[in-house]
């Protein structure tokens, strides 16, 4: 196999990739990097290079395959250099560079979603990955990040959505009152998720008003949803605590909650996938 074509630390490069680890770096470039086997085999669409080690060339031929026929430049590198552009502690051999990919707010609205996740005030990254992955894996139609949360592109944020943030639309920056107004006027159902609120999850589905175009709000990890937020939704309701556990941590809470309104839409005839004979 031919030598590697990055070696050196100091390679432009290198040194390009490497300052995209903060967030004013990523902003003005509008790029950010991917890591690992299953996020850049997602990422191929929104590729900019490939960075890979023999090795892992050798152990995810597909992957590199796939770039190639995308038409993505890819570069072999040293360990040394991969592990430099790398933020995981044992980096496995693939970095992609990535293309900025949140879709406009109005864009969204305009698709007529039926379920989407808001995560407003949400400041850890891989808590936002996560619950975008969990959006995903539901059938969410997309996902809103509000002006008060992480960044997106965030690499803890990147890891934790293991692909999924390569999968569906994502608005960021959106101020929470125009997230909010935006739904609404869409036709969306508001429903902010506190472990305080004063409806129940489980008679909500009862009851049957799950079934309709939903926007899950999802507040921070610590103190939940502020009272002007919580305002602002058409319903509060809590996930109900059956055992003796405390409470449930975000990821956990959204995931519950995006399923539950999943599994009304099709209850109701709401899923996509359903096609009449």
């Amino acid at each position: 196999m031919a030598a590697p074509e990055l070696t050196s630390l100091r390679s432009p490069r290198v040194v390009a990739a490497r300052r995209l680890a903060k967030r004013s770096f990523r902003g003005k470039e509008r790029r950010f990097l991917a890591e690992g086997p299953q996020s850049v085999r997602e990422a191929i669409g929104h590729l900019i290079e490939l960075y890979v080690t023999p090795d892992a060339a050798e152990r995810h031929a597909d992957i590199v395959a796939a770039a190639l026929e995308a038409g993505v430049p890819v570069l072999t590198a040293t360990d040394e250099v991969v592990a430099e552009m790398s933020e995981t502690v044992t980096p496995q051999g693939l970095v992609g560079l990535c293309r900025f990919l949140d879709t406009p707010f109005e864009e969204i609205l305009a698709a007529r979603p039926r379920l989407v996740a808001v995560l407003a005030h949400v400041r850890d990254p891989g808590n936002a990955g996560t619950v975008l992955r969990c959006a995903d894996a539901a059938g969410a139609d997309a996902v809103v990040l509000t002006d008060a949360s992480v960044d997106l592109y965030n690499p803890k944020s990147v890891r934790a959505s293991v692909g999924s943030l390569f999968h569906l639309p994502v608005a960021v920056g959106v101020p929470v009152e125009q997230a909010v107004e935006g739904l609404k006027a869409a036709g969306v159902r508001i429903v902010a998720a506190d472990g305080a609120g004063d409806r129940d999850l489980d008679a909500e589905l009862d009851q049957g008003t799950m079934g309709g175009p939903t926007a899950w709000v999802f507040g921070n990890e610590a103190w939940g949803l502020p009272e002007e937020t919580r305002a602002l939704a058409d319903a509060v309701v809590r996930v109900p605590i059956h055992g003796k556990a405390e409470s449930l941590n975000l990821a956990t809470a959204a995931a519950v909650c995006l399923y539950a309104s999943a599994r009304a839409q099709r209850a109701s005839g709401g899923c996509r996938s359903v096609t009449s004979s």
